[in-house]
């Protein structure tokens, strides 16, 4: 895998960390929170809501998503896999690299809402069941990974963020 962008860098400004992903999450989630809040001042208001949430969400998305650099984490993913506890031999990264990404993603969702590893692993599981492709792992199987993904970015973040004592 050939990684021309390392560092995430916004395509327009070249700052790095910018995501997509992040950035178009944000900007849908604030769109609908601006819509619904300039709709009491009727179709007008829903239009200039809309706009305005979409602008503040992006930038929002892209903050949170600066914190997390998805190439960064699935290159050290791939060379570290077979270390992690509960590897499992004869699975290859493919079988799981979708349980990484689900740790390391969902640690910025739940940030966001305050919840810890435990109130958050049911939501965790859902999706790395709608999101594993053709990974080989039952979630029970690929648990320690997305825990593993989960841990390396909160410990990568100063502070204990969901009180978990790692």
């Amino acid at each position: 895998m050939s990684d021309k962008n390392p560092s995430n860098k916004d395509p327009i400004s070249g700052a790095p960390g910018a995501h997509p992903a992040g950035v178009g999450a944000g900007a849908a989630a604030g769109a609908a929170a601006g819509a619904a809040i300039g709709s009491m001042a009727g179709p007008v208001g829903t239009v200039l809501g809309g706009a305005a949430g979409a602008v503040a969400g992006g930038l929002a998305g892209k903050g949170a998503a600066e914190r997390v650099n998805p190439t960064a984490e699935d290159s050290y993913w791939r060379e570290n896999y077979t270390k992690t506890p509960g590897y499992k031999s004869g699975y290859t990264y493919d079988d799981y690299a979708p349980a990484y990404r689900t740790g390391y993603t969902g640690w910025e969702r739940a940030k966001a809402s305050g919840e810890s590893w435990d109130s958050h692993e049911p939501k965790l599981r859902s999706e790395y069941e709608r999101s594993k492709g053709s990974s080989r792992l039952a979630w029970e199987e690929a648990k320690g990974a997305a825990r593993a993904g989960w841990d390396r970015v909160e410990r990568a973040i100063p502070g204990d963020a969901d009180r978990d004592g790692k």
